[in-house]
């Protein structure tokens, strides 16, 4: 199992739980962090054990965004990480979900600080749940920069577009509540208990059979931008093999006989 420095890891039965660890800078995106998230994809992808991931903070917050300081010039913790990077450029965009969609649904767990890089990141997640004084926004444009983690393109695909601009272009924080609002989360919790809320949702997916969860995430994906017979017609390609494995046949009987079904991945 990996980890960084800044990024821990650790199992909850068939849930892969992601720990953003840099609490004294609510954090914020370091490169030890970014080599731990990749990392922690690549491992949820590659052990057919894992069923879900949940994606958190340490400290109360969630992530602040890129360590501007870092950015200024004063030096990016990690050095030792470069190597990484050399040898994946890529890595830090697929760390960030930008150009890397794991297989296995992804859940936020989000308090405090969700803010520039940490809501470019939680764009990349498949179901996000917040507790009541979290706060999200896209500040970029109020630092002169540009919210390069995919915003301008997945923002409005995920929430009305008056309302994708308006984050976009005033820069302005939102409550959990507006961000629930306007769709960009799903659940609003008690402070302290989005990871608890988190991991039921992931133990509900964990109950399900793991090849029928892994078909219907990659469907929705695939279908999102096609025409609605495109769609269906992709839909049926990636979903009627399903109805074929040991796995779906275990839940017809398990059904029947009014048990827990036992999956196999087969």
């Amino acid at each position: 199992m990996g980890g960084t420095e800044h990024l821990t890891v650790r199992r909850e039965g068939a849930t892969l739980v992601l720990t953003l660890n840099r609490p004294d800078a609510r954090n914020a995106l370091s490169l030890p962090m970014l080599v731990g998230l990749y990392d922690g994809w690549t491992e949820a992808d590659a052990d057919d054990g894992i069923r879900s991931i949940v994606l958190t903070g340490s400290g109360g917050s969630f992530c602040a965004g890129m360590d501007l300081k870092a950015l200024a010039g004063n030096g990016m913790q990690g050095e030792h990480y470069r190597d990484r990077l050399k040898a994946d450029p890529d890595l830090h965009w697929k760390a960030m979900l930008r150009h890397h969609r794991p297989r296995k649904p992804v859940i936020a767990a989000v308090e405090g600080y969700c803010v520039a890089g940490g809501t470019e990141i939680l764009q990349g997640t498949d179901i996000r749940v917040a507790g009541a004084s979290a706060t999200f926004g896209l500040f970029e444009v109020r630092r002169g920069l540009f919210p390069i983690g995919g915003s301008t393109v997945r923002l409005q695909r995920q929430i009305p577009r008056t309302h994708a601009l308006e984050m976009l272009l005033t820069g302005r924080p939102y409550t959990a509540q507006e961000a629930a609002g306007i769709g960009l989360i799903g659940h609003v919790v008690p402070d302290g208990t989005a990871l608890d809320a988190a991991l039921e949702i992931a133990g509900r997916i964990n109950a399900c059979g793991p090849l029928a969860v892994e078909a219907v995430k990659a469907s929705v994906y695939e279908t999102a931008e096609l025409t609605e017979s495109d769609g269906l017609a992709a839909e049926l390609a990636r979903g009627w093999p399903v109805f074929d494995t040991a796995d779906a046949k275990e839940g017809a009987r398990a059904f029947a006989e009014k048990r827990p079904p036992v999956y196999k991945r087969a």
